[in-house]
């Protein structure tokens, strides 16, 4: 029994390792599609039915849980890939549901396709919990809450932990990272570059110029002085119109 897949992963490399796998090693899998971003896959399949969706965790702007519950219809297994080694996931290996970690251990591959392959086999209908995919979602958000980035400076670089950002603000091409501490450094990276790298489930890009730590270090939302996100450190950061929608869709699932 041939399986269609669905690759979704927004590094190409992890993408093509992927399909190269597959191929190799999983000789009953055929990769209708590959998409660098949910948007992409979404438009993937509406135009093809799928047996199993490898679905990349962590993505910049919409990660694979956002995009999972953006699915109706789900008639297909779900494994997602994550870069975070956690043993707590091993407890959520169930029904159409599988996880692998970076780099894909090939064994696991095959195991977790002839799960889903059984599944097809014995025809039965794909079923999905979505508390169990809930408690993933929180075990992985959980450790990357533990994330470091390092600030490149004129002295050299500064790690920070991710949960200890307040907000960054951009200024021409160059970046300053305020810390929950008071301490603020100037990075020359652009500000884009932060927000590819940090986890979309904990910063949001409010406007051009900021990069707010809305998990951690959201004090309120003030309207009456034009749409303010109020942070852990008093400073007041502007939502723009066009991403205040996306902002108050964040901040209501607290």
């Amino acid at each position: 029994m041939k399986l269609k897949a669905l690759i979704v992963d927004d590094e190409f490399h992890a993408r093509s390792n992927l399909e190269m796998l597959l191929e190799n090693y999983c000789k009953d899998v055929e990769v209708a599609g590959s998409a660098s971003s949910p948007s992409e896959a979404r438009k993937i399949l509406k135009e093809n039915d799928v047996d199993i969706i490898f679905l990349d965790i962590k993505m910049p702007g919409e990660d694979g849980f956002q995009f999972l519950k953006s699915i109706e219809n789900k008639d297909f297994g779900v494994i997602f890939i994550t870069a975070y080694n956690e043993y707590a996931l091993d407890a959520f290996k169930a029904d159409a549901i599988d996880y692998l970690e970076k780099p894909i251990d090939i064994e696991e591959l095959i195991d977790a396709v002839e799960k889903i392959r059984k599944i097809r086999l014995a025809k039965e209908p794909i079923s999905y919990n979505q508390d169990l995919v809930d408690l993933i979602k929180s075990v992985v958000t959980k450790q990357m809450d533990f994330e470091k980035t390092s600030i490149p400076t004129r002295d050299g670089l500064v790690i920070v932990n991710n949960q200890d950002i307040v907000h960054l603000e951009a200024s021409e091409s160059y970046t300053t990272i305020y810390l929950a501490d008071g301490k603020k450094y100037l990075s020359s990276k652009n500000i884009k570059i932060f927000e590819e790298n940090l986890n979309p489930n904990i910063f949001f890009r409010t406007h051009k110029s900021h990069i707010i730590n809305f998990a951690h270090h959201l004090k309120e939302f003030n309207r009456s002085l034009g749409n303010l996100a109020v942070m852990s450190n008093n400073k007041q950061i502007p939502v723009s119109r066009r991403k205040l929608t996306e902002f108050l869709s964040k901040i209501n699932t607290f």
